[in-house]
């Protein structure tokens, strides 16, 4: 196989979004737009990978520096149109021979099996989508064997032109150096005085280079430059993730209110209640069962365990098999064993719970003492009173017992019943006295 190389052009300044963060990352599925892009590339076995960005975010160079390094980068100073953005990608592609393909960090539904096709001919290879309504999309006059003839402009089109539905993405791949010289031809001699990269296109054909286009479905070449076209893009991501989910044997009464991460995996087997969120990180293994109004968010859940209603899940949680955290607990950092159960009303931070211990309504796992994080450790079998608050770092032996409404601040050995309250006292009949009393002021209107 040819070696492959990707550029993504990021530079774009998104003014349409109306957002402080830049374009690019913001998040479909719960992983930024950008990092969408440089998957499919990855998936592509691309050897290269150069993102061009703009001067004007910052964020965005940290963002791809950080996942792929400094010699990733590519910087477009000032912005001249697509064809400058992948000029100012030369040197970083210095010395790679192979084809170059060139995609979008603000289309996140564009996959590595959409852009596969592009690549393996010679020439330009241009990939298209027969749009629903192709309005202001350029149009791709192909012939019946697939030749791409031109690429027309909406607004410099023919009416017969226009009745063309096939349009062009803007993903388009041709060999690294015949690019370059293609784009050293471009001009900008338009409204905008760009230099368009759609332009190689005719200048290829003037040089007698192949020019071919292949499709992909529109909903894959969706580009985003508003908050409205953001919310379609989560939208049409939701609904692939619902429908493979459903596919692979997983139940949801009401999928459409089920909301998944990028990479969420959840196998054949479980039940999904409505209204259930997950974030990134999050792993559900076959027989699990995730109730109503549920977020889930790096957290591993075993067959049989049980999450909710209204749990939460924070990033470290794993539930082990059968157990069960119930409807108002919340889970962080904490390893559950088999049959571990929080029914209700409990925080579990940073710690263990041992196979078949029962954690008590109104628990508190106390594990910040306002610089450090500590460790709380319940065995197994134990049993932690309701209403009980344990001040880590602290460990519960295994089938101890935690009385009802006590502050655990030492460890309890294995067996041992510990009870950290103050002594119940009785005052003979207070109440009675404080009753009549109360009751004659009222009679009197006092």
């Amino acid at each position: 196989m040819t070696s492959r190389a990707a550029v993504i052009l990021a530079a774009g300044q998104g003014t349409r979004m109306k957002s402080p963060l830049p374009k690019v990352l913001h998040p479909v599925g719960g992983r930024a737009m950008l990092d969408h892009a440089i998957d499919a590339a990855e998936a592509l076995n691309c050897e290269r990978i150069v993102v061009v960005v703009g001067t004007h975010s910052p964020e965005v160079r940290a963002h791809v520096e950080k996942r792929l390094g400094a010699a990733a980068i590519a910087v477009q100073d000032p912005p001249l149109g697509t064809g400058h953005a992948v000029l100012a990608a030369r040197e970083a592609l210095k010395g790679f021979a192979g084809e170059v393909v060139i995609t979008y960090g603000d289309v996140p539904l564009l996959k590595a099996d959409h852009i596969a096709p592009v690549f393996g001919a010679e020439g330009v290879t241009v990939l298209g989508f027969e749009a629903a309504d192709p309005s202001a999309y350029g149009r791709l006059i192909v012939d019946e064997a697939g030749t791409l003839k031109a690429i027309v402009e909406a607004k410099e089109a023919t009416p017969d032109q226009l009745a063309v539905t096939a349009c062009n993405s803007g993903v388009i791949a041709v060999d690294a150096d015949l690019l370059f010289q293609l784009l050293d031809q471009v001009g900008n001699d338009n409204a905008k005085g760009e230099y368009y990269l759609t332009d190689i296109v005719a200048l290829a054909r003037g040089a007698g280079h192949p020019t071919r286009a292949v499709f992909a479905d529109e909903a894959a070449v969706m580009g985003v430059n508003s908050q409205a076209e953001l919310a379609e893009a989560e939208r049409l991501f939701q609904q692939v993730r619902r429908e493979a989910f459903l596919a692979a044997g997983v139940t949801m009464p009401a999928p459409h209110t089920v909301h998944f991460a990028w990479d969420t995996a959840v196998e054949g087997g479980v039940l999904i209640e409505p209204n259930v969120v997950f974030g990134p990180g999050v792993s559900i293994a076959s027989g699990a069962r995730i109730r109503a109004f549920s977020h889930l968010e790096g957290a591993t859940v075993a067959s049989g365990a049980e999450v909710g209603p209204y749990a939460r899940l924070r990033p470290g949680a794993s539930l082990g098999q059968g157990a069960k955290v119930g409807n108002f607990v919340e889970v962080k950092n904490v390893t559950m064993g088999a049959g571990a159960k929080a029914n209700h009303l409990a925080y579990l931070g940073d710690g263990e719970v041992g196979a078949k211990a029962n954690i008590g309504a109104g628990t508190i796992f106390c594990n910040y003492d306002g610089f450090f994080k500590h460790r709380t450790t319940v065995g197994e079998g134990a049993f932690v009173g309701s209403n009980s608050s344990l001040v880590a770092p602290v460990t519960i032996g295994a089938g101890a017992m935690v009385g009802s409404g006590s502050v655990i601040t030492a460890d309890v050995a294995p067996g041992d019943l510990a009870l950290g309250r103050a002594p119940q006292a009785h005052k003979p009949g207070w109440a009675a006295r404080f009753m009549a009393t109360m009751r004659a002021k009222k009679a009197k209107g006092k």
